[in-house]
């Protein structure tokens, strides 16, 4: 790490006036004294790039040179730092990133598409210009979660980092609880309340946390990024019948994403998971996020806030500008990219832990014997059980719950593979994994 002492303005050329551009150019005009204070010299906005730059920001633009070409706004300004905020893995944002580091300019960006899929090849480019790549704001929103890791807790070695990292699924998921709607309804009712977007796949199919788990297992295990190695699974399947049947056997449901290193490598998984109401976890709510990180010498530790939203993510954003303009160089993920380790990655079907299991059934008898037997021809032993009345209607059907001890993946994918043919079973088995202590 070097510093130097600068007094002159940090110039900063912005990339991108959405809802975080904006949100971070107006903290930079209403923070600006305060900001100068705290970085030892101002930081200054020299330029913007957006499609729309006459449009209205709610902020002063005199002095500020307007480009509708971030390309050719890295080309001809002169700054000191580049702010990316466009979006994307690829395209536009992908080449802004390139230009200016390959410009000598130090990146920061809040883009969690981009760092999971390209950000070692980005930090390669920013160590060889002896400049700084940097992306707090690419994960949690305005939770300092990179910071933490990198420098808070620096003197730790990490074993597990368990989040709720998308707000929107956050949302959902506290929304049917509360209201008992289903899930298409309560995500119709989020989109038209901007807490998710025309298209969700990337948040509910949990591609979203999947891209922040990613950057996080790297950070926190000083290894390759590998965002292919992560387990992904959304919330669409989830049922209010499910949620409420979670909360009778003392669980809340809850979109996690959980990275974990032991000797035989790193699980990366994204999944909805049962949470003990005892848990701190559970009881993060809306759409707020959530990271707990378990350290060898700190032991455990929770952080929470905003993950999401303009004002948020421009706090992040402002945070990474800040330690340019005071002259800290810190590596991307930790440590030069040369150093990241190949770690192995451990598929899922290795995975062991605990299952609920709702099977929806013919009421005839001998059934919860013939489920019985498949999963005790698995190995699998029964923790609790739940058998709710016949439904209403003339299917007769009813709900047979079960959750499980623990017990390896594999084995489970065998069992339910076995019982979803079952003559007596009229839905498919729905699982989701227990989160243990």
């Amino acid at each position: 790490m070097s510093r130097k002492e600068d007094k002159s303005p940090l110039r900063i050329a912005l990339a991108g006036l959405g809802t975080v551009g904006t949100g971070t150019l107006q903290l930079l005009k209403a923070q600006d004294a305060i900001l100068a204070q705290r970085c030892g010299r101002p930081l200054q906005v020299v330029a913007v790039a957006d499609l729309d730059c006459k449009r209205d920001r709610g902020v002063d633009m005199a002095g500020i040179a307007c480009y509708d070409d971030a390309l050719k706004m890295i080309a001809e300004v002169d700054a000191d730092v580049v702010v990316e905020l466009i979006g994307g893995s690829d395209g536009i944002a992908k080449a802004v990133c390139e230009a200016a580091l390959d410009g000598g300019r130090h990146v920061v960006t809040a883009n969690k598409a981009l760092i999971a899929h390209h950000g070692l090849v980005l930090a390669q480019k920013a160590e060889k210009a002896g400049t700084v790549l940097a992306f707090e704001a690419a994960v949690a929103g305005g939770i300092p979660i990179i910071k933490a890791l990198r420098e808070g807790l620096v003197g730790n070695n990490f074993t597990r980092i368990t989040g709720i990292l998308n707000g929107t699924c956050n949302y959902i998921l506290t929304n049917m609880r509360q209201t008992g709607k289903e899930f298409a309804i309560v995500l119709d009712e989020a989109q038209k309340l901007g807490y998710a977007e025309a298209d969700p796949s990337f948040d509910v199919d949990g591609v979203d946390a999947a891209h922040k788990l990613a950057i996080l297992t790297s950070v926190a295990f000083g290894c390759k990024i590998d965002f292919g190695a992560v387990h992904m699974e959304g919330i669409r399947n989830i049922s209010a019948r499910d949620i409420a049947l979670a909360g009778e056997l003392g669980y809340r449901i809850k979109l996690f994403g959980i990275t974990s290193r032991t000797e035989d490598g790193v699980e990366q998984r994204v999944h909805p998971c049962l949470v003990p109401l005892d848990a701190p976890l559970a009881h993060v709510e809306d759409v707020f996020n959530a990271v707990e990180v378990e350290g060898d010498y700190v032991g455990r530790s929770t952080y929470e806030g905003r993950g999401a939203g303009d004002h948020p993510t421009a706090s992040a954003v402002i945070a990474d500008i800040a330690d340019i303009a005071r002259g800290l160089r810190l590596s991307a993920f930790g440590v030069p990219v040369a150093d990241l380790a190949e770690i192995p990655t451990q598929p899922m079907e290795n995975h062991c832990g605990a299952y609920y299991l709702r099977f929806t059934v013919k009421d005839a008898p001998g059934v919860l014997a013939a489920i019985a037997t498949e999963l005790a021809g698995e190995g699998i032993s029964l923790a609790s059980m739940i058998q709710h009345d016949r439904a209403k209607g003339p299917s007769g059907s009813v709900s047979i719950v079960l959750t499980t001890h623990e017990t390896i993946e594999a084995s489970m994918s065998r069992a339910l593979a076995k019982i979803a043919v079952l003559d007596t079973v009229t839905e498919p088995p729905m699982l989701i994994r227990i989160q243990g202590e």
